[in-house]
């Protein structure tokens, strides 16, 4: 993203020029979910204007269609008359025979707090820009102020990784930047510390008292200082300081999401309901993300588009191998334990393992699903659960295998990682597979690099786990006692599309299907649930099942848990 955000030499000279956009942002009705904005453009050549809400957020990868949640939309000329507004698309409205300056205000409803998504009450504002405001694509590259009007009487006050300019306005050098740039307006806490002269500030909305802030605090730089040693040093952030911005309240939803110098870190849970153990993980991942994906920049997502999903074959690396560092980070900073590591490994293993997924797609071709799976919406029935792998567990297990087989060399990961960082991050150069491919042979050599690429990336074939294990003294085995069946249950219904190969799709078990009677046994109660396969673990179904979806028999039988 170097053409985009290259800005700390000349920023001091951008802004001398006549201001083009400026928003204003307020929170009367926060009490109803609204937020009212006004958008002053000047200077304006071209006769029209047309603005626009975004259909994406930096950091996701689907369609979002924020336009759905604004209303009341006014255009006015420099005289405050009215003007024509003409609704384009659904994202999109048209202003003509403007006098060079128009004023765009329109209301905005806003209730889910996530990394995509915007939320406004009584408690926070908590916005992620693409959501909450439009823009004018003919000024994309031009600079903007946004000034917020905090709540005094709830106390706010503003997070954000924008550069203020004076009071509550904050300036941004460009539309991608300002884009990428959340803000939380609450009355939270501030925590931060120095890293060669780099500011890292963690904010923090929740309930929970200042003393679990300075605990969780003390974790947090744990694992800043660990991950910079992978790298062997910090990102440069853009204006010498990088932002956490957290909210754990009980009414938000739980999320993480990567941005240039800042990360959204959200969770139900607070730090004294679960939250100082179970939201430290997505601070290790989001974080890391500093490096590898804000610049460690795939080139598919060069310039990240606004108005269209945005697709990359290289998630397996920026989102997979950040996974594979994720615990792996907790357990050298010391937050976790090596035996609750290894102990972790096993669900992301075993569901990569097992799917029947990898004859589908390789996992370049599960990454270029995401604008499918990445917190997108259909309404329609899908088969993921037999043709997708999510690309961070894909990827983190595929790191975990290249890590073991390049220790085997006398090599590791993390040096490969600080390579990738020298050639393409720092530099801010955005790559291709092809480039991660090059980095790779350069390293360890021609025949172990496109060893890997052409078996595991191009390819859908699985490393010798078994074998890789054992160089660090662990085994792997099948649990031949545990009866296996493929699938899914919830009050006797099943639940989800059965597995490929299972004994419950051999047997023609589907979705939807209700258990009336396995033997010639009818379940007790809600006897079949989605964890639970007691009776069919204790009895089997090598006679019939009877659904009654379609009042029929099928035979099966169970098998060992693969």
């Amino acid at each position: 993203m170097k053409s985009l955000f290259s800005i700390l030499l000349t920023i001091c000279s951008t802004f001398v020029f006549a201001q083009n956009t400026s928003y204003t942002i307020s929170f009367e009705n926060a009490g109803h979910h609204e937020a009212t904005i006004e958008i002053a453009y000047t200077h304006l050549k071209d006769t029209s204007l047309v603005v626009q809400m975004s259909r994406t957020s930096p950091g996701r990868y689907a369609i979002h269609d924020f336009a759905k949640n604004v209303y009341h939309v006014k255009a006015y000329n420099s005289k405050g008359e009215p003007l024509h507004i003409n609704r384009i698309n659904p994202q999109a409205w048209e202003i003509q025979n403007h006098d060079g300056a128009v004023t765009v205000s329109y209301t905005l409803f806003a209730d889910r707090a996530d990394g995509t998504y915007s939320q406004i009450d009584e408690t926070h504002a908590h916005l992620n820009i693409p959501a909450t405001f439009m823009f004018a694509p003919s000024l994309s590259d031009k600079p903007m102020e946004i000034t917020f009007m905090p709540r005094a009487d709830l106390n706010w006050k503003i997070a954000t990784q924008l550069p203020l300019k004076e009071a509550t306005t904050y300036r941004a050098p460009n539309l991608q930047y300002f884009m990428d740039s959340p803000t939380e307006l609450s009355n939270h806490s501030t925590r931060s510390f120095e890293v060669k002269g780099q500011e890292i500030e963690f904010v923090l909305h929740h309930d929970g008292s200042e003393k679990m802030l300075d605990t969780y605090f003390e974790k947090v730089k744990k694992i800043v200082l660990a991950e910079e040693a992978v790298y062997g040093e910090l990102p440069t952030f853009d204006y010498g300081k990088y932002t956490f911005l957290a909210c754990y309240l009980n009414h938000v939803s739980g999320d993480g999401m990567e941005h240039r110098n800042s990360t959204i870190l959200t969770d139900k849970e607070g730090l004294s309901e679960g939250g100082m153990e179970g939201n430290i993980g997505t601070v290790s991942h989001e974080f890391f993300h500093a490096w590898n994906v804000e610049r460690i920049r795939p080139a598919a997502l060069e310039p990240f588009d606004f108005e269209d999903a945005n697709m990359s074959g290289a998630l397996w690396f920026a989102e997979g191998f950040t996974s594979y560092y994720t615990n792996l980070i907790l357990c050298r900073a010391g937050l976790i334990t090596p035996e609750a590591y290894v102990s972790g490994l096993n669900g992301t293993f075993n569901y990569v393992w097992n799917s029947p997924a990898r004859q589908f797609f390789n996992p370049i071709e599960m990454s270029f699903q995401a604008p499918f799976v990445d917190a997108a919406s259909s309404i329609d029935p899908v088969n993921r659960d037999n043709t997708f792998i999510s690309y961070y567990s894909y990827g983190s297990v595929l790191g975990l295998a290249l890590d073991l087989s390049l220790r085997q060399k006398g090599l590791d990961l993390d040096t490969y990682m600080k390579q990738v960082w020298a050639t393409y991050g720092k530099t801010e150069i955005p790559y291709t597979i092809k480039d991660l491919n090059a980095v790779l042979n350069a390293y360890a050599g021609t025949d172990f690099g496109d060893g890997f690429f052409n078996t595991y990336i191009y390819k859908s074939e699985m490393p010798d786990y078994k074998t890789l294990f054992e160089t660090v003294g662990l085994t792997i085995e099948q649990d031949s006692k545990k009866k296996y069946i493929g699938a899914s249950f919830n009050n006797n219904l099943v639940s989800r599309n059965t597995k490929i190969g299972t004994p419950a799709y051999q047997a023609g078990l589907e979705k939807g299907d209700e258990i009336i009677s396995v033997n010639g046994i009818k379940p007790r109660g809600n006897q079949y649930n989605r964890k639970s396969y007691e009776w069919f673990k204790n009895w089997g179904f090598k006679d019939d099942i009877l659904k009654k979806q379609e009042n029929k028999r099928d035979r099966g039988d169970v098998s060992g848990r693969p």
